[in-house]
């Protein structure tokens, strides 16, 4: 279980509110008497595939993975999450059971509140509605590309896109080259829809090639413009 820590509910409160452009006391009033505050250790899981969605997430801090198992026990990371982002909810509003698990890929700490309590806000604030309707359409367009990139290009392709699509989602630590996101080779292969032992090979000759820098799950985009040509490539 995750632990609970209900100290900061008046500041994320205060920062959902601000996300949906609104200063309503009574959505404030109603928001906070409803929030939890729950943090999750590195591996635990948010919520787990086949469960029934009944709270709407918020990433506080930290990294989440949606991944869905797939053929022989094999995963595929869907998205991965940053905060401040919204997760949890679309298979709410599709009338259905999670098709996807959400994992902590490190320690974070999450919000959450009933699904119930959002739509009866989203009827009484257009604003509110609108956020998530923009959220969702992001989230399938990136589907969309990612569906078709991952099926349809190379292996060095593939994995340079994720390596950029993780530099342009979670940006660089202050060296201005190390990622900031460490995943595991496993990870990093879910991602790129191909088996660990061709993204170990991969990022050895992109290291080889000086593209990239590896040094355990920590690594270095060397030639930015280069890995964005070859993520080109079919």
């Amino acid at each position: 279980m995750a632990s609970r820590n209900e100290v900061n509910k008046e500041k994320v409160t205060k920062e959902i509110l601000q996300l949906w452009n609104s200063s309503s006391k009574d959505e404030y009033d109603l928001l906070l008497k409803n929030i939890s505050i729950n943090k999750y250790k590195k591996n635990e899981n948010v919520y787990r595939d086949s469960e029934r969605p009944m709270n709407a997430l918020l990433l506080i801090s930290g990294k989440v993975k949606i991944y869905k198992d797939g053929i022989n026990g094999r995963s595929q990371i869907v998205r991965i999450i940053k905060p401040v982002e919204f997760f949890g909810y679309r298979a709410y509003f599709a009338n259905e059971i999670y098709k996807t698990a959400a994992m902590a890929i490190e320690n974070c700490v999450v919000a959450s509140f009933p699904i119930e309590i959002l739509t009866r806000m989203m009827a009484g604030n257009f604003n509110i509605a609108v956020f998530f309707i923009r959220n969702l359409s992001k989230e399938l367009g990136t589907s969309d590309d990612r569906t078709v990139n991952l099926t349809q290009k190379h292996i060095r392709a593939r994995l340079a896109e994720t390596l950029i699509f993780l530099k342009d989602k979670y940006g660089l630590e202050a060296d201005g080259y190390t990622l900031s996101i460490y995943l595991s080779r496993e990870d990093i292969a879910c991602m790129s829809n191909m088996t660990t032992s061709n993204a170990i090979r991969t990022l050895s000759a992109m290291a080889n090639e000086q593209l990239i820098a590896v040094d355990g799950r920590k690594i270095q985009i060397i030639e930015d413009e280069k890995l964005r040509e070859i993520s080109k490539l079919g």
